[in-house]
């Protein structure tokens, strides 16, 4: 089995990301989409989509944390984490995501890019440095 901690930098707390198979990785940012990005075949007409913050606040004045509360729609997400590009991973979203309604695409990826978010439903509560994912080796 594969070590990921080696690959990984800027870690919130390695014991915590490091319990279960794999290695968790937190939530920095959450942004939305507000005007169209633009993607052609050859890459001449390639623009970044326009994106803001999406607000945040802290549920009591005395938390060290804050909360974003995520309605059912599209979102970008920012991971704390990043990867040495030593290593190609595996990017999934962990259980506890996925059963709040909440779901990210399973990418194969040698850096971290903002992942695009999806919250159905009811919508989702989610705090700052709150673990959405889960990086595991590219071939397992």
């Amino acid at each position: 089995m594969v070590d990921l901690s080696e690959y990984v930098t800027d870690v919130v707390h390695e014991p915590t990301q490091t319990d279960s198979p794999g290695f968790d990785l937190t939530v920095a940012a959450v942004s939305e989409v507000v005007e169209p990005g633009r993607v052609d075949f050859g890459g001449g007409e390639l623009e970044p989509a326009t994106t803001t913050p999406h607000a945040s606040a802290k549920r009591d004045p005395d938390d060290d944390y804050e909360w974003w509360t995520l309605r059912e729609g599209q979102y970008l997400v920012a991971f704390n984490e990043s990867l040495t590009g030593e290593a190609t991973v595996t990017v999934q979203p962990r259980t506890e995501l996925l059963e709040r309604g909440a779901t990210h695409p399973t990418l194969h990826v040698d850096e971290l890019p903002s992942v695009p978010l999806s919250v159905g439903g009811a919508g989702l509560e989610l705090k700052e440095n709150a673990r959405i994912s889960t990086i595991v080796a590219a071939d397992e």
